[in-house]
């Protein structure tokens, strides 16, 4: 009786397997590239004040005067509030080589440049403010979801070439998109320049920045139905 039944199971699931093999509608997948290259015009910067001694109170005290000094600069300078963004603030302790205790105060503080024209102005007045690292510089720019767009729009014509091609080559007609997935991730490379201020002291303030250009990529896969 067991082997009946399961023979049974058997037969309705495999003829269930064939009808949705027979259900399913003919198509191709193929994958979509779109990129934009355009010429960066805001930069995130990111810079920091590092104290280290024996004390943690001096140490601490010391980042505060050098932070408090750095914003009251950029507000100066109009930056708008928002545009300014504290990342990260730590004070560590550790011990050195004589088995004494030293204490290591941090704070990393975010710019969003808006005009490129003002990036050495803004460079030289927070080194000279109290900054002592630039841990990294980000192009971007202004236009970002405009260029996305446009990406995209290649990424789906790419796409549609493709499928094109394969379904001539096939001998058969290209139907409509059954499913459409996006891909894409947004990647802006930083130029890490770890400076200290005694570098940047010795900066020739001319010819300094070269933010060349940066290419904003989609990816599209897309799956069409053959007649």
């Amino acid at each position: 009786m067991k082997k009946i039944l399961l023979a049974l199971v058997f037969t309705v699931s495999s003829f269930g397997f064939a009808q949705v093999q027979q259900n399913t509608p003919p198509q191709i997948s193929v994958a979509g590239e779109g990129k934009v290259t355009v010429v960066p015009d805001e930069a995130e910067i990111s810079i920091g004040v590092s104290n280290t001694g024996s004390d943690a109170n001096t140490v601490k005290k010391a980042n505060d005067a050098a932070i408090d000094a750095i914003l009251k600069y950029l507000k100066a300078q109009k930056l708008d509030a928002k545009d300014i963004q504290t990342e990260r603030v730590s004070l560590n302790r550790y011990e050195t080589e004589k088995k004494k205790f030293q204490y290591n105060a941090t704070q990393t503080i975010s710019i969003h440049l808006r005009d490129l024209s003002r990036y050495d102005a803004i460079m030289m007045g927070v080194m000279d403010a109290g900054a002592n690292t630039i841990n990294g510089v980000t192009f971007k720019t202004s236009k970002e979801e405009q260029y996305k767009s446009e990406a995209r729009m290649k990424a789906v014509a790419d796409a549609r070439k493709k499928a094109d091609d394969y379904t001539k080559a096939l001998g058969q007609k290209l139907g409509k998109a059954l499913l459409v997935t996006d891909n894409s991730q947004t990647y802006y490379p930083m130029v890490r320049t770890a400076m200290y201020k005694e570098a940047a002291a010795m900066m020739d303030t001319k010819e300094t920045l070269a933010p060349g250009e940066i290419t904003i990529t989609a990816n599209v896969s897309i799956s069409y139905g053959l007649e």
